[in-house]
């Protein structure tokens, strides 16, 4: 089946799906995916601003696969057309490849080759932080065993990894002379400044807290702006930051320590995006979802991995009541890079267990 799983990604390539600019419709690649998917159920649900969903059902599957389509921009260090598909020796290049095209073309490979019950999702919002599809999908309250969520992940389950919440902050000064001396509060900058160490100083505080092989808190101040020349007082000053929990840290109260570090209070501080840990709850209901999704690796004949960093929407379906594992084909360090790749080998993997769950249920 590889090569018609090449054959079907070459197509999927070609589809410029790239998020922003969130230009997504319900025509493209969502027509080509509906014409190669003969025997399913096949409904198209436009969410707006470029969130297109596809749900296909044939008979009466016991897990749902799920698998975005969109894609992050191209850089300008690409070495051809991101958009048409390229074969070396042992991989394929182009943009999505491996994040996360490869996956939906072995599924449809897969669907094709046998006559098996199969349901899936595919979904154009997730590279958007602003998913759509996924929440319109959670309330109609469709019951699955199991959802399987499609990142690279070298075809192993995954069962755990971090949350990620974005925050914009906001310092208010008081614009003056900077030959003077200055009070504690004077410069926006300086309290931008302050602020900064303080999180950097409670965040490597919690460098030994662990969960599912995962270890401390991620965090970055990503931009700071603000200020207007070396020799005036800054009177405003915006910082953006982020951080990605462990499944066993409480996203608000995190927050809240972090806005406490301002001093004077910040005149803003708002969390722009949040995706819950992976998987969902207090860390007992947290651990024991772990465990619900490795008997379902268990009884798939999937191997199970590691932990990882990376953030998914597997953490809104397990937030949403199911157990949920996060499996696809490639490695993320391939993702989301210049002459993006996935290999032969990774993909010829990936389909045949899909195959093999389709045509047998394990």
């Amino acid at each position: 089946m590889l090569e018609q799983t090449l054959d079907h990604l070459q197509q999927l390539v070609s589809f410029d799906t790239r998020n922003p600019p969130r230009a997504i419709t319900t025509g493209g690649i969502f027509d080509y995916l509906r014409a190669n998917l003969p025997g399913f159920n096949v409904e198209v649900i436009d969410h707006g601003d470029g969130a297109v969903s596809l749900y296909a059902v044939r008979g009466t599957p016991k897990y749902l696969f799920n698998v975005h389509l969109d894609t992050v921009p191209d850089s300008p260090h690409w070495t051809a057309d991101p958009h048409g598909m390229r074969r070396a020796d042992d991989r394929v290049i182009g943009l999505g490849v491996c994040d996360i095209k490869g996956a939906a073309a072995a599924l449809v490979a897969a669907a094709n080759a046998s006559e098996g019950d199969a349901a899936f999702l595919f979904s154009s919002d997730e590279e958007a932080n602003d998913p759509r599809c996924i929440a319109a999908f959670l309330a109609r309250g469709i019951p699955y065993e199991a959802v399987l969520v499609a990142e690279p992940t070298m075809s192993e389950a995954v069962l755990a990894h971090r949350g990620i919440s974005s925050v914009l902050m906001q310092f208010s000064g008081r614009a003056g002379h900077a030959s003077g001396k200055q009070d504690a509060a004077a410069s926006a900058l300086h309290q931008a400044m302050r602020w900064g160490n303080r999180a950097l100083d409670h965040v490597e505080s919690l460098a030994h807290a662990r969960f599912g092989g995962l270890t401390g808190l991620r965090f970055n101040i990503g931009r700071v702006e603000g200020g207007i020349k070396a020799n005036m007082i800054a009177p405003a000053a915006e910082v953006r930051f982020g951080f990605r929990p462990l499944p066993s840290m409480d996203i608000d109260a995190l927050l809240a320590t972090f806005a406490s570090f301002a001093e004077p209070e910040a005149a803003l501080f708002t969390e722009t995006f949040r995706g819950p840990s992976f998987p969902a709850g207090d860390i007992a209901e947290a651990e024991n979802r772990r465990l619900l999704a490795r008997d379902v690796a268990d009884a798939l004949h999937i191997p199970i991995g590691n932990a990882v960093d990376f953030w998914t929407e597997a953490s809104l379906f397990s937030a949403g009541g199911y157990t949920t594992l996060v499996y696809g084909p490639g490695d993320i360090a391939q993702a989301h890079t210049a002459d993006e790749f996935v290999t032969l080998e990774q993909l010829q993997r990936y389909t045949e267990s899909v195959h093999r769950i389709i045509a047998h249920g394990a």
